[in-house]
């Protein structure tokens, strides 16, 4: 019998993330890893009326990809993608891996190329219905250093999925974040303190945005898009990075009027250097976000899961959010996350905002 978790987490996808209508058009796109959520969200959707558009790779595929595709695989997209992206009402992501470290060989220069082509797709869906979330499989599991019985626990409990009424808890949190929202209305600088950081920005005239669900499942952050030349100072960041296949550790970059003018690694190295001459877009900052979700204290080197942790910030080099008001372009959008639970602070105006991972005030 299907875990009666994974049911709800069907039903808030379909409901509350997608909205989903009669007649549109919805892509669900996973590994076979994640059948059982496939199947229930496939169901969900056509009880409302949805059209669902199912694709499932086998996990391999991306590494048969990489290791034998031609030039034009990699710098470019198909006329068919480019039509399944335009018809597309909606798009959910399900991450559901066999091995999190299967692309750890690929060439990053390729990875690269790949992201630079298919930007245009991003920029076609990112104006629609879309979201992420996450299938267990033993290998999250094995990267969160947990069993697969409680990794499973912890999925459904971040996403509200073990609750009765788990659409109202999502609903219960974007109006706590819409308070914390309105104490940064007119916020014009920010400054980031702990082990190994102090770092400054601009967030003038700059729109926090709430996510309370609906693009990422979970979610509980607010985010906004700095002054692209105004970051100075330094960073550390706390936790390992899993990006395309690696994990970057040890992670300290030095900026300059917006832009990271030194990089370093204690591993990877080489990988994040190559991520940063992407493009011109990807040295300055696109985003900076505060996680509010207390129901995630655990990282599980899972950028989705770690960046909401309650008492923590990410910044992300790359591409901007537009509504955020910022206007950095890049192929790149990657997030990296400072820890503010032990010894850091953020400071709005001057003003301690939040310290040692609790806000002033209370949230």
């Amino acid at each position: 019998m299907t875990d009666t978790r994974v049911k709800n987490l069907a039903k808030i996808l379909c409901k509350y993330c997608m909205k989903a209508q009669p007649e549109e058009n919805i892509g669900i796109h996973s590994t076979t890893e994640a059948e059982p959520l496939v199947v229930e969200f496939y169901e969900e959707l056509i009880k409302a009326g949805a059209n669902p558009v199912v694709r499932i790779a086998p996990a391999r595929t991306s590494e048969i990809f990489y290791r034998y595709g031609k030039d034009h695989h990699f710098d470019k997209v198909t006329p068919l993608q480019r039509a399944f992206a335009r018809h597309l009402d909606g798009s959910v992501h399900i991450q559901a891996s066999p091995n999190t470290r299967s692309l750890s060989k690929v060439d990053p220069k390729k990875q690269a190329r790949v992201s630079k082509a298919s930007k245009p797709l991003r920029a076609i869906m990112i104006k629609k219905k879309w979201c992420i979330t996450l299938f267990p499989t033993q290998a999250h599991a094995q990267d969160a250093d947990m069993s697969l019985s409680d990794f499973e626990d912890f999925i459904y409990s971040a996403t509200f999925a073990d609750r009765d009424r788990p659409i109202q808890a999502w609903k219960s949190l974007a109006q706590k974040q819409d308070k914390l929202i309105g104490r940064l209305k007119g916020a014009k600088d920010v400054r980031i303190v702990g082990p190994e950081t102090d770092l400054k920005m601009s967030i003038k005239d700059r729109t926090f945005i709430n996510s309370p669900g609906t693009h990422n499942m979970p979610s509980g952050e607010v985010f906004t898009g700095p002054v692209e030349d105004s970051a100075e100072g330094y960073i550390r960041y706390d936790f390992p990075v899993c990006h395309a296949g690696r994990e970057i550790d040890g992670i300290r970059l030095v900026f300059r009027k917006g832009k990271v003018v030194e990089a370093t690694a204690d591993k990877n190295a080489k990988f994040l250097q190559s991520m940063l001459e992407m493009d011109p877009g990807a040295k300055r900052l696109g985003e900076l976000g505060i996680g509010t979700n207390y129901g995630i204290q655990k990282f599980i080197k899972n950028i989705l899961f770690d960046e909401k942790i309650g008492g923590t910030i990410h910044l992300a080099l790359g591409q901007s959010y537009e509504e955020t008001g910022g206007v950095n372009k890049s192929a790149l959008h990657w997030d990296m996350i400072k820890d503010l639970r032990k010894g850091g602070a953020l400071y709005v105006n001057g003003k301690v905002f939040q310290k040692d991972g609790k806000f002033v005030g209370g949230f």
